[in-house]
């Protein structure tokens, strides 16, 4: 019965950190193109991504601490620390442990923002995205269930979800580069100095 626990414990933990992990990248993706109106609260973007990032991390450790006490996987302390390490799935796995030291350096980096910088930051942030993917696939392919309906359906709205997020985001910074010749020339014709004011 332990046994059984310890299993529903690693796969739902796993599963909600899936999910919390696929709602930090759809708002991370989508607050850079400042969808939110002024009138919002500021949490519903910027707060709202960085708890649900940590949130996340808990989740994480919930199922990695299950993963090592499950006798079924067997995975042991090293194979959680050191990528492809494991003896049950080891690539599947691996991709997980690789995800997981992504979330750990965007957190971390996001805390110490203002002392790394913003160039710095910003750089890691863009590696970070990297996790969620190998998220997926170790969700995917490590996963006794990953086969079972239920589970594709998760994983399956988790892609179509970030994809949507991806291409508002890439659309949006095209249409940004479209107007944004316009913006400085009605910039620069507002500042112009009224040479004909005197004739």
């Amino acid at each position: 019965m332990n046994d059984q626990l310890l299993w529903f414990a690693s796969r739902g933990s796993g599963i909600v950190s899936l999910l919390l992990l696929t709602a930090v990248t759809v708002l991370g993706l989508i607050s850079i193109v400042r969808w939110q109106r002024p009138t919002w609260p500021r949490f519903v973007t910027a707060d709202l991504h960085s708890n649900l990032a940590l949130l996340s991390v808990v989740f994480v450790g919930v199922h990695i601490v299950a993963a090592i006490l499950d006798p079924f996987a067997k995975l042991g302390i090293s194979a959680a620390v050191i990528p492809f390490d494991s003896s049950y799935r080891p690539l599947w796995v691996g991709l997980g442990v690789i995800s997981v030291y992504l979330v750990i350096a965007l957190i971390v980096t996001s805390l110490l923002r203002e002392r790394i910088g913003q160039r710095t930051w910003r750089a890691v942030h863009w590696v970070a995205y990297g996790a969620w993917p190998l998220a997926v696939l170790h969700s995917a392919g490590s996963g006794s269930d990953a086969f079972a309906a239920w589970m594709v359906t998760i994983e399956a709205a988790c892609i179509v979800a970030v994809t949507i997020a991806l291409t508002w985001r890439l659309v949006a910074a095209r249409n940004i580069r479209n107007e944004l010749p316009l913006v400085v020339a009605a910039t620069t014709a507002s500042h112009a100095p009224f040479a004909d004011t005197d004739r």
